[in-house]
């Protein structure tokens, strides 16, 4: 069986972007800074950035609600889209999002260790809703 599913907690790196398509429809971009579990090498915390696009009013009013670097939780599908003439194609990968929630951060966690809060850990995949 596959399956395509996605949960990402990080940051809100920008404000959420409203872009038209020729179809009509409204796609609202945004990125999210996710840390990786592993250090870097020198100490320093490596991230990832993260495209993120939804389709859905709902979630993006939430997300063009939130100021960065508001702390994300955000549930979809990978996706590979291609854009441009025949002749020069680009290829772009990013999370396709069905649903968003802000994270409330733990301010204590904040100043007593003097880092980012740490979002509660994954959930299981069986605790993910069933898609089809």
């Amino acid at each position: 069986m596959d399956r395509n599913e996605v949960v990402l907690v990080g940051r809100l790196s920008g404000a959420a972007e409203d872009k038209t398509l020729p179809s009509g429809d409204t796609l609202t971009k945004w990125r999210l800074v996710v840390r990786r579990r592993r250090r870097h090498r020198r100490g320093g915390t490596l991230t990832d950035s993260i495209p993120c696009v939804t389709f859905d009013q709902e979630t993006a009013e939430l997300v063009r609600s939130l100021r960065p670097p508001a702390l994300l939780e955000v549930t979809g599908a990978f996706r590979c889209r291609i854009y441009g003439p025949s002749t020069a194609k680009v290829w772009r990968y990013e999370v396709e999002v069905l649903s968003a929630r802000p994270i409330e951060a733990d301010p204590t966690q904040e100043a007593d260790r003097g880092e980012a809060p740490r979002p509660s850990p994954p959930r299981p995949v069986a605790a993910l809703a069933e898609v089809g």
